[in-house]
Protein backbone atom coordinates (compact mmCIF):
# COMPACT_ATOMS: atom_id res chain seq x y z
CA UNK A 1 0.00 0.00 0.00
CA UNK A 2 1.20 3.30 -0.70
CA UNK A 3 1.63 6.22 1.96
CA UNK A 4 -0.92 9.23 1.08
CA UNK A 5 1.08 12.22 1.87
CA UNK A 6 -0.48 15.55 3.15
CA UNK A 7 -1.78 17.55 -0.20
CA UNK A 8 -0.09 20.91 0.32
CA UNK A 9 -2.64 23.42 -0.51
CA UNK A 10 -1.99 24.77 -4.40
CA UNK A 11 -1.65 28.80 -4.32
CA UNK A 12 -0.20 31.10 -7.68
CA UNK A 13 3.28 30.98 -6.28
CA UNK A 14 3.70 27.25 -5.43
CA UNK A 15 1.59 25.77 -8.33
CA UNK A 16 4.42 25.50 -10.42
CA UNK A 17 6.60 23.38 -7.73
CA UNK A 18 3.57 21.16 -7.06
CA UNK A 19 2.53 20.55 -10.56
CA UNK A 20 5.82 20.37 -12.59
CA UNK A 21 6.60 17.07 -12.40
CA UNK A 22 3.40 16.36 -14.73
CA UNK A 23 5.91 17.79 -17.37
CA UNK A 24 9.11 16.15 -15.60
CA UNK A 25 10.57 19.37 -14.41
CA UNK A 26 11.00 20.37 -11.11
CA UNK A 27 10.22 24.34 -11.01
CA UNK A 28 11.93 26.75 -8.48
CA UNK A 29 11.14 30.31 -8.18
CA UNK A 30 13.51 32.14 -9.86
CA UNK A 31 13.94 36.49 -9.33
CA UNK A 32 14.15 38.17 -13.16
CA UNK A 33 15.91 41.47 -11.80
CA UNK A 34 18.92 39.13 -9.67
CA UNK A 35 19.01 35.55 -10.31
CA UNK A 36 18.45 34.39 -7.34
CA UNK A 37 16.20 31.30 -6.61
CA UNK A 38 14.18 31.54 -4.10
CA UNK A 39 12.70 28.17 -2.18
CA UNK A 40 9.68 27.95 -0.94
CA UNK A 41 8.21 30.03 -3.86
CA UNK A 42 6.79 33.43 -2.98
CA UNK A 43 5.91 36.05 -5.24
CA UNK A 44 8.68 38.68 -4.36
CA UNK A 45 12.38 37.97 -4.37
CA UNK A 46 14.14 37.32 -0.79
CA UNK A 47 17.44 39.24 -2.13
CA UNK A 48 16.01 42.18 -4.05
CA UNK A 49 12.65 42.54 -3.37
CA UNK A 50 12.04 42.27 -6.64
CA UNK A 51 8.06 41.17 -7.98
CA UNK A 52 9.95 39.60 -11.57
CA UNK A 53 9.79 36.24 -9.66
CA UNK A 54 8.71 33.21 -11.98
CA UNK A 55 9.30 29.62 -11.89
CA UNK A 56 12.36 28.37 -13.80
CA UNK A 57 13.34 24.11 -14.85
CA UNK A 58 16.22 23.18 -12.83
CA UNK A 59 18.31 20.11 -13.77
CA UNK A 60 16.51 18.08 -10.74
CA UNK A 61 20.06 17.16 -9.91
CA UNK A 62 21.80 17.35 -6.27
CA UNK A 63 23.76 15.68 -3.25
CA UNK A 64 22.54 14.68 -0.52
CA UNK A 65 23.14 17.42 2.36
CA UNK A 66 22.38 15.68 5.44
CA UNK A 67 19.75 13.05 6.02
CA UNK A 68 18.26 10.74 8.67
CA UNK A 69 16.54 7.23 8.46
CA UNK A 70 12.90 6.97 9.94
CA UNK A 71 11.86 3.60 11.40
CA UNK A 72 8.43 4.73 12.77
CA UNK A 73 5.18 4.20 11.36
CA UNK A 74 3.40 7.38 11.33
CA UNK A 75 0.35 6.44 9.63
CA UNK A 76 -1.11 2.64 9.18
CA UNK A 77 -0.44 2.67 5.39
CA UNK A 78 3.23 4.35 5.77
CA UNK A 79 6.09 1.93 4.94
CA UNK A 80 9.18 1.99 6.92
CA UNK A 81 12.28 2.60 7.18
CA UNK A 82 12.54 5.29 4.87
CA UNK A 83 14.94 8.16 4.36
CA UNK A 84 14.27 11.57 5.06
CA UNK A 85 16.74 13.90 3.20
CA UNK A 86 17.54 17.55 2.55
CA UNK A 87 19.52 17.63 -1.23
CA UNK A 88 21.53 20.50 -2.19
CA UNK A 89 20.39 21.40 -5.75
CA UNK A 90 23.26 21.56 -8.47
CA UNK A 91 22.24 24.72 -10.27
CA UNK A 92 19.80 26.37 -7.99
CA UNK A 93 22.27 27.88 -5.45
CA UNK A 94 21.74 27.92 -2.16
CA UNK A 95 18.03 25.71 -2.46
CA UNK A 96 17.79 22.81 -0.55
CA UNK A 97 14.69 20.55 -0.81
CA UNK A 98 13.44 18.24 1.87
CA UNK A 99 12.57 15.08 0.68
CA UNK A 100 12.92 11.43 0.65
CA UNK A 101 15.49 9.51 -0.71
CA UNK A 102 14.16 6.19 -2.82
CA UNK A 103 14.60 3.80 -5.03
CA UNK A 104 16.98 2.20 -2.64
CA UNK A 105 17.86 0.73 0.72
CA UNK A 106 18.21 2.98 3.51
CA UNK A 107 21.79 1.87 3.93
CA UNK A 108 23.12 2.48 0.50
CA UNK A 109 22.62 6.39 1.18
CA UNK A 110 25.13 8.98 2.49
CA UNK A 111 25.83 12.50 2.59
CA UNK A 112 27.05 13.75 -0.60
CA UNK A 113 25.95 11.08 -2.82
CA UNK A 114 24.43 12.17 -6.08
CA UNK A 115 20.99 12.00 -6.83
CA UNK A 116 17.91 13.09 -9.35
CA UNK A 117 14.81 13.73 -9.36
CA UNK A 118 11.62 11.42 -10.00
CA UNK A 119 8.02 12.64 -9.04
CA UNK A 120 5.31 10.72 -7.14
CA UNK A 121 1.62 11.80 -8.04
CA UNK A 122 -1.35 11.97 -6.01
CA UNK A 123 -4.15 13.55 -6.51
CA UNK A 124 -2.77 16.08 -8.69
CA UNK A 125 0.18 16.85 -6.90
CA UNK A 126 3.39 15.72 -7.80
CA UNK A 127 6.13 15.64 -5.10
CA UNK A 128 9.81 16.25 -5.94
CA UNK A 129 11.55 12.88 -4.26
CA UNK A 130 14.86 11.75 -5.22
CA UNK A 131 17.11 8.38 -6.12
CA UNK A 132 20.42 8.17 -6.26
CA UNK A 133 22.15 8.78 -9.43
CA UNK A 134 25.40 7.07 -11.18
Amino acid sequence: MTWTRSRPRLDKDNRAFWTGGAEGKLNIAKCGDCGGFIHPPREICRFCLSENVAPHAVAGTGVVDTYTVNYQAWAKDMDVPFVIARVKLDDAPGVYLTTNIVNCPVDAVDIDDPVRVVFDEQDGVWFPLFEKAG
